[in-house]
């Protein structure tokens, strides 16, 4: 006998965040995230890598909790935590056992919503993403698929790097990295979504926080 088709619950916060919520009552785990209507396609060229740059910052440190702090959640969710910035979409996301929910959610709601951007955050980060831009320079299957991509979309944000170049990462300023989370880090431009042993009133509560 097949299963029926789960409920899906879906509604628009006052703030604007689009709530997705799936339950699948018969597992004993949930995934869940934020994701952004925003990537590197939104990102001009001189500032090319600040929507990666920003996934990078969010996780070194918040409002509350510093990186350690940060690293020590996500350790003790055992778990997966971790975000990724595409085009034209940026995700941070968590799969834990449905137990761990709360802890994720609030985990997750706090790096999207109070990062701190402080100098040294930002300057050891762009160490970090000066070496991964190196890296696919090293690695023969994303360096063709990059020029690839550049030749298919030439003079076209789609047709940029994800991470940017050595040239915008290293010139790129705190204050034009911060201000790039204003303009796209908005509930309007986020959906949140849900899927597992979980309700839409186990999410609600902290979502309407975001």
């Amino acid at each position: 006998m097949s299963r029926q088709t789960p409920p899906c619950f879906k509604t628009t916060l006052p703030s604007g965040l689009t709530v997705l919520v799936e339950t699948l009552p018969y597992v004993r785990s949930v995934a869940l995230g934020y994701y952004l209507r925003s990537g590197s396609a939104v990102e001009s060229e001189e500032h090319g890598g600040a929507s990666h740059f920003l996934e990078h910052l969010v996780f070194k440190g918040t409002e509350r909790r510093n990186t350690q702090e940060i690293a020590q959640v996500i350790d003790i969710l055992g778990g997966d935590v971790d975000a990724f910035t595409g085009k034209e979409y940026t995700s941070f996301y968590a799969h834990v056992l449905d137990e761990q929910l709360d802890t994720a959610l609030d985990l997750l709601t706090e790096i999207v919503t109070s990062p701190r951007f402080t100098p040294d955050d930002v300057e050891m980060e762009r160490g970090v993403i000066l070496e991964e831009i190196k890296m696919v320079e090293d690695t023969p299957d994303d360096l063709v698929h990059e020029i690839f991509v550049t030749a298919f979309w030439p003079d076209h944000p789609l047709g940029r790097p994800i991470l940017g170049t050595e040239e915008t990462i290293g010139r790129l300023q705190r204050e034009k990295i911060i201000e790039h989370y204003e303009e796209t880090f908005q509930p309007s431009n986020v959906i949140f979504a849900a899927s597992g042993n979980v309700k839409p009133e186990d999410v609600l509560p902290t979502a309407q926080l975001a």
